[in-house]
């Protein structure tokens, strides 16, 4: 319970009022109830003809105390009706009054549902928005290493699983303990003694349903994972089903969706098994509890001395039966907890990560390079176990020049460039700009001036316009139009169905990797950055795309202190350093006509190119 109190402080506080609220009119809801159910007792008496007392008013201070003042006046108001308009007409007010409370009880039950509505929307929504914030800021690493289906799944599955149980668990939690009072205290109002009987076997119902829900939070846990996989099996499907189809692996795929599916379906069929087992178990003690207090009750009744009559235990029973009920829904509630909690557990593995990408306490402004970039003895690794992909690389990039990074795949240049607009910290050495180290800027300050160009356009499910404007959020029309020229893309726009208004589709799919590839280079334009990353531009593009995207990204480079990584050698024939990386390091360094002199890495990668 300690759990899921956290969770009501963390997502509950804001909506405090609402909370308030419904204790109020459970609260109201729950008198109605006793006092329409306290009407039974007169209406047993004059149906069966069971009391012939003449009562007379009884002062609230007198000998008898409260209660029995109580119960004195309430039939001495009851004889006062039967005196003026008779056994039957009495019986039909007593009745009416009955329904009056009832309908007063029922709406005011509807309205503490009602008034939590805001709140479980509320907190769902809020869950799932942290989440989304929390994913936005983790830096890349976390992303690259959890499975992109099981984050989906913790923030589909995982968050509707914690609205279907803790925050259902909420409203019932609100309700219930209200109810409970109320019918406590009027249980040890009728009969303290049968009361006190009754509390005694109370615990053995609590100690079951706490028994089962108890073996269910593993098993929960379980099963969301076991979501995740299905999920994470999808994602991966829709991302590669070009491969499939061309590998012709349908088959294949649809056995492991299946057996992911199967696996899911079996720990799913576990938890459903044991909650199910909740109601049926507690409807069966709670029938055992009343069979016991009626015995009891029984026993008092036949007594000579009996401190309690047949319609009065009767009304007892109705009360008890009536707190039977919010005891079981306590008892589902707490099994329901722990299957929520299992889901809450996984949704706190993204909140609680850890970003060790800080900002500086004291930042430093940025606006401009003003002089150069420069990598002294960097050094990183993924994490504090894996091995080092960068070793002691230095390297100065004055402003306005084009530095080229060439090298096998592996080598490290694409995590190399990475450390620049701190996509990760590098974990020896240290990254400066005119001379202040990168850590010393706000992380926004130092991507605002820098502009990417991937080797994979991503591009958003969104309109041209908003694809190149995307980081330029008042950019106009004629600034995106402009944008585009340069790039070589505003032809292509127009002679889409609705021109810069035309969705480009899922990731660009309605698309050429061309025309992608030069939205994305007008987006960089717009963004007008003083520094440059290129990142394999052309290298998934044919003859003439590559021409084109060519042509843009030298008007981009113009004026612009770039950082290219090449993979045709062809298209960076002209910069102003080349440096070769071979398993994290530079190992050469020139330009081209000098590097090929060297006779090594880079004229064997020339000669490669060649052939």
């Amino acid at each position: 319970m300690k759990d899921f109190y956290r969770v009501m402080q963390r997502f509950v506080l804001p909506y405090q009022k609402y909370v308030l609220l419904a204790l109020l009119v459970n609260l109201l809801a729950a008198v109605l109830n006793v006092f329409s159910f306290a009407s039974l007792i007169p209406m047993l008496n004059m149906l069966f003809g069971m009391d012939n007392t003449v009562y007379e008013l009884m002062p609230w201070d007198g000998p008898e105390g409260v209660k029995g003042a109580v119960v004195n006046n309430l039939y001495y108001y009851c004889y006062q009706l039967i005196n003026l308009y008779g056994r039957g007409t009495t019986l039909l007010l007593i009745g009416l009054f009955l329904i009056v409370m009832t309908g007063l009880k029922t709406f005011f039950y509807f309205l503490s549902s009602a008034v939590m509505v805001p709140l479980r929307t509320g907190v769902v929504r809020d869950i799932r928005v942290l989440l989304y914030n929390k994913v936005l800021h983790l830096p890349l690493a976390f992303i690259n290493d959890e499975r992109k289906g099981d984050i989906i799944a913790r923030m589909s599955g995982d968050v509707n699983e914690v609205e279907n149980s803790i925050m259902s668990v909420l409203d019932a939690m609100v309700k219930n303990p209200v109810l409970i009072i109320i019918y406590f205290t009027t249980l040890v109002f009728i009969s303290w003694k049968l009361t006190l009987f009754t509390i005694t076997v109370f615990p053995v119902l609590g100690w079951v349903m706490g028994y089962i829900g108890r073996k269910l939070k593993a098993q929960s846990l379980d099963a969301q994972q076991k979501w995740s996989l299905t999920m994470s099996q999808l994602e991966e499907t829709l991302g590669g089903l070009r491969i499939i189809k061309a590998f012709i692996a349908e088959e294949k795929m649809s056995r492991r969706f299946l057996q992911a599916c199967d696996s899911f379906r079996d720990a799913q069929n576990r938890v459903s098994i044991r909650q199910v087992s909740a109601h049926p178990v507690s409807e069966f003690l709670g029938t055992c509890i009343i069979v016991i207090v009626l015995w009891f009750g029984g026993t008092l009744i036949f007594s000579d001395h009996s401190s309690i009559d047949a319609p009065t235990f009767i009304f007892y029973m109705v009360i008890l039966y009536s707190i039977i009920n919010p005891l079981k829904e306590i008892s589902r509630s707490s099994y329901m907890i722990t299957k929520g909690l299992a889901s809450m557990e996984r949704i706190d593995k993204i909140l609680n990560a850890q970003n060790p990408i800080q900002e500086s306490a004291d930042p430093k402004a940025l606006c401009q390079l003003n002089e150069r970039i420069e990598f002294r003895d960097v050094h990183f690794s993924y994490s504090n176990n894996s091995q080092e992909v960068i070793h002691g690389v230095d390297l100065i990039v004055p402003v306005g020049k084009t530095i080229a990074l060439v090298g096998q795949s592996g080598s490290g240049k694409s995590t190399l460039v990475d450390l620049l607009p701190r996509y990760h910290d590098v974990t020896g050495g240290e990254i400066l700009i005119d001379g202040i180290n990168v850590r010393d800027f706000l992380i926004r300050d130092l991507r605002s001036i820098i502009g990417n160009v991937n080797q994979e356009a991503i591009l958003f499910n969104d309109t041209f316009f908003n694809n190149i404007a995307f980081g330029v959020p008042d950019a106009t029309m004629e600034q995106v139009v402009e944008a585009a020229k340069i790039a070589n893309a505003h032809e292509f726009i127009l002679q889409s169905e609705n021109g810069y208004d035309t969705f480009v589709g899922d990731r660009g799919c309605r698309l050429s990797g061309g025309q992608r590839q030069r939205i994305s280079i007008a987006r960089a334009i717009l963004k007008n950055p003083p520094i440059l990353i290129l990142d394999e531009a052309t290298s998934a593009l044919d003859t003439e795309s590559e021409r084109l995207v060519q042509e843009a990204l030298e008007r981009l480079m113009k004026s612009r202190t770039t950082i290219a990584i090449a993979h045709r050698l062809s298209t960076i024939k002209n910069a102003d350093l080349i440096c070769v990386l071979h398993e994290g390091r530079i190992v050469e360094r020139g330009t081209h006509e000098e590097l090929l002199e060297l006779g090594g890495y880079y004229k064997h990668l020339n000669d490669m190119q060649q052939l």
